[in-house]
């Protein structure tokens, strides 16, 4: 191959670049960006940065003597616009046309809003420090979603001294993910922090004053953050001819196409670890899926399937939360160590008959280390678990 084209710089398409690159890989690299910053990490913006206790430079995922040294053919700023498969080649926003021989797509996931003008979302750099700069005591925020960003970015709003009113349309947050009664443990720590949680609302628009709910009630605020998921970048493989539905789907390698690779949030593959086709994200996932995409692109005879154990954290207040697995569709949750009214405790999740997820609320690592051995040697959930208390 003589030139790789890796479209989004962000964990995954940066892990794919320096992979291709320490895999010895010596053609023309092509890292393409649509924000005008170099690579930087995600997760500290609606904590650390968020809170003002970082600034922009501790988030850099590398220095630009690092970058340098990759020989990168780098553009920042520009986004991919158009890709033709037959003719190997895509179209950047700025008008240039770029042909490869081998392709990996990284580009992400984009914020879910709602009608009306006028409130952040929190996915980008520029994002946060919008945010940060409206944050502060006496101020009414209002987070619409409390799933793990929304509930972060209200945890740090309550420290900074604002008054905040958090909307969730499921009766209890995150069940659908983490299952009703770890769901209302994470909740209550919200309300035993000064936050406003109201459930089972749903909200219709954001308006000049803040948001108006389904049954017509306007909440006021000073600000209002819109945390309701998000949707992958992929409109402009519209008329690519790849398969597109819910990310880029591809194969247990990760292929979408012959040499076209996906990789990060974008990425919808089938995972053989756990039988399913899955979109992960996840920041631990974005960089090992970018470096398993860029070894399966260039070692196309001695290609391994990507079959890992999904991993995410997530800090509210005092609480530190470690999740690995996959949680999602889950038919039954057990207490297997501590106490849930202590919020420090190990919750264990069976898919089926097997063991597919373990969480950890205010535990050490490696009291969950073993449970994710156990997920990843594909453990049933009797040998896993027998004995373990139901919730």
């Amino acid at each position: 191959m003589t030139r790789i084209v890796v479209v989004g710089a962000s964990a995954a398409g940066l892990a794919a670049a320096e992979t291709l690159r320490r895999e010895g890989y010596t053609g023309t690299l092509t890292l393409v960006g649509d924000e005008p910053h170099p690579p930087y990490d995600r997760p500290p913006l609606s904590k650390q940065v968020l809170a003002a206790e970082w600034e922009p430079d501790k988030i850099a995922l590398r220095t630009p003597a690092d970058l340098a040294g990759h020989d990168l053919d780098l553009r920042l700023g520009v986004a991919a616009t158009a890709l033709d498969l037959a003719a190997q080649e895509l179209w950047l926003s700025d008008g240039a046309q770029v042909s490869y021989d081998g392709l990996i797509i990284a580009t992400g996931v984009r914020p879910r809003r709602l009608p009306g003008e006028g409130a952040h979302v929190l996915r980008t750099l520029d994002d946060a420090l919008t945010l940060r700069e409206r944050l502060g005591p006496g101020r009414r925020l209002v987070v619409v979603g409390a799933g793990f960003l929304g509930a972060e970015a209200a945890a740090v709003a309550r420290r900074l001294g604002a008054r905040v009113t958090l909307l969730e349309p499921a009766l209890v947050p995150l069940a659908h993910a983490v299952g009703e009664q770890v769901g209302q443990v994470l909740a209550q720590a919200h309300v035993d922090h000064g936050v406003h949680l109201r459930t089972g609302v749903s909200v219709t628009e954001v308006t000049d004053e803040g948001v108006r709910l389904g049954d017509g009630e306007e909440i006021e605020a000073d600000e209002v953050l819109v945390a309701i998921g998000s949707l992958p970048n992929t409109e402009w493989l519209a008329d690519s001819g790849l398969s597109v539905g819910d990310g880029v789907v591809c194969d247990e390698y990760c292929e979408a196409a012959r040499n076209v690779y996906a990789a990060g949030d974008v990425a919808r593959w089938y995972n053989p670890l756990f039988g399913t086709s899955m979109r992960i994200e996840h920041r631990t996932n974005a960089a090992e899926q970018g470096m398993a995409a860029a070894r399966n692109l260039l070692n196309s005879q001695a290609r391994k399937a990507f079959a890992p154990v999904p991993y995410f954290w997530s800090d509210q207040y005092d609480m530190k939360i470690q999740a690995h697995g996959y949680l999602r569709g889950h038919d039954e949750v057990a207490v297997v160590e501590g106490d849930l009214g202590e919020r420090r405790f190990v919750a264990v999740y069976r898919t089926g008959d097997r063991l597919s997820g373990a969480l950890a609320v205010g535990m050490p690592p490696r009291v969950i280390r073993g449970w994710r051995q156990a997920i990843a040697a594909g453990a049933s959930w009797e040998e896993a678990v027998h004995g373990a208390p139901t919730v």
